[in-house]
C-alpha cells in the first residue's frame, strides 16, 4: 500500500505527527502508530499522559538549567556534591552521560547549545550570563569545559574563558580546564586520525610504574 493512501484520516494524522520526531521517517512512524493500535488502549493513554505531563510540568533548574521536577535539580540541591567545581556542558544528554560514569562529583551548567554563527546561534542565545554570575558569587575553584571537540565547541570554550578572564578575579582564583582529548581505550593507532593522534602526544600523561 502506498504510504499516502491511508485508510483513516486519524491514522494519517498520527503518522504525520510522529514522523516529525527526529530520526523517525514516515515508514517508521507508521510502524509505531500501528504498534500502538495493536496494544491495549491503556498503554497508549499512559504514553500520551506521560508526554503531556512532561510538556506541561517539567522545569529547568534555576541554577544549572538541567531538566528537573523541581525549581532546583537534585544535583544542585545535593549536600554531597563538590560545589567548587562546575562542569559546563552543551545539553541535558551530556549531563546524563557524565553522571553515568560515576566519576564526577561536582555541579553542572547546561548552556543549551554552542556558539554557531552558521546556525544563527550567538552567545546571547546560550546560558552564559548565568554561568558568569555563579562564578561572580564566589566559591567556584574550577570550571571544566566538557563541550564537544568541534570548531563550535572550541569557539564556545574560548569565548567563555575570555568572559571569565574579564571578570577581574584574582589570578589563579578559578582554574579553567577541558576534557582530555586523545586516543580511546582499545583504539588502533593505524586507524586514528592525525589530529587525534597529535593531540594524544601533546597531552601525554606520566606512566606510573
Amino acid at each position: 500500500m502506498n504510504l499516502e493512501q491511508f485508510p483513516s484520516k486519524l491514522l494519517e494524522r498520527a503518522v504525520s505527527e510522529t514522523a516529525k520526531l527526529p530520526g523517525v521517517g514516515r515508514k517508521s512512524a507508521l510502524r509505531l502508530v500501528l504498534h500502538l493500535l495493536r496494544k491495549d488502549a491503556s498503554q497508549t493513554h499512559a504514553l500520551a499522559d506521560s508526554l503531556l505531563r512532561l510538556r506541561d510540568e517539567v522545569k529547568f533548574c534555576t541554577c544549572c538549567h538541567n531538566i528537573s521536577d523541581n525549581a532546583m535539580c537534585e544535583i544542585c540541591s545535593s549536600d554531597h556534591r563538590d560545589r567548587s567545581t562546575i562542569c559546563v556542558v552543551e545539553n541535558v544528554q551530556n549531563v546524563m552521560a557524565i553522571e553515568a560514569t560515576g566519576q564526577y562529583e561536582g555541579l553542572y551548567h547546561v548552556l543549551g547549545g554552542v556558539i554557531s554563527p552558521m546556525d544563527g546561534i550567538g552567545p546571547s542565545d546560550l546560558q552564559i550570563e548565568s554561568l558568569l554570575e555563579r562564578i561572580r558569587e564566589g566559591g567556584v575553584g574550577e570550571v571544566i569545559f566538557a563541550l564537544n571537540p568541534t570548531m563550535e565547541g572550541d569557539t564556545t570554550n574560548f569565548y567563555i574563558s575570555r568572559r571569565i578572564a574579564a571578570l577581574g578575579l584574582p589570578e589563579g582564583a578559578v582554574r579553567l580546564s577541558v576534557l582530555a582529548r586523545g586516543i580511546c581505550v582499545g583504539d588502533d593507532l593505524e586507524y586514528t586520525d592525525e589530529v587525534t593522534l597529535g593531540r594524544s602526544i601533546i597531552d601525554r600523561v606520566s606512566l606510573r610504574a
